[in-house]
Order: structure tokens, then sequence, then C-alpha cells
């Protein structure tokens, strides 16, 4: 059993980006075997609107900004699909 201490001190170590980030990644690993590029640009639009809507108190300014290019190449995506 981990004690409440170890745990706390591995998770300082990151913020609410380290997490929206992975949650990307993540989903767009489950959504590789489907092959369906609107599913992959719905994904990339929809957590690009959430980094932009997230507080910036709690990430870093990198992160926000990086919600503009996955919004944009989603809907880039989105368009080109069949």
């Amino acid at each position: 059993m981990l004690s409440p201490l170890f745990i706390d001190t591995f998770l300082l170590d990151y913020h609410l980006g380290h997490i929206l980030l992975f949650g990307l990644i993540v989903s767009l690993l489950g959504a590789a075997p489907l092959k369906s590029q609107k599913i992959m640009a719905s994904i990339l639009t929809a957590f690009g609107v959430i980094f932009l809507m997230a507080p910036y108190t709690t990430m870093p300014p990198t992160f926000i900004l990086l919600g503009i290019p996955l919004v944009l190449v989603g809907t880039l995506l989105w368009t080109m699909a069949r």
C-alpha cells in the first residue's frame, strides 16, 4: 500500500496541462483503431477548446496556447474527412 505522502509528492510535479495532454493522447490512441478522421478531428477540436477555456492560473501559458493549433487542425481534419 502506498502512503498518501508518497502519492502527494508524486502528484505535486504535475498540473492541469499535463493531465489534459495525457487525456488527449489516451483518447487519440483509443480512437485510432476506428480509423475515422471525423472522430480524430472532433477529439482534437474538443481538447483544443478545453485547453483554451482552462483557467490560466492552473497551468503555464504554453498549454493554453496549444489549444489554438488543436482547434485549427481539428477543423481542417473535419473538413477534409469524407
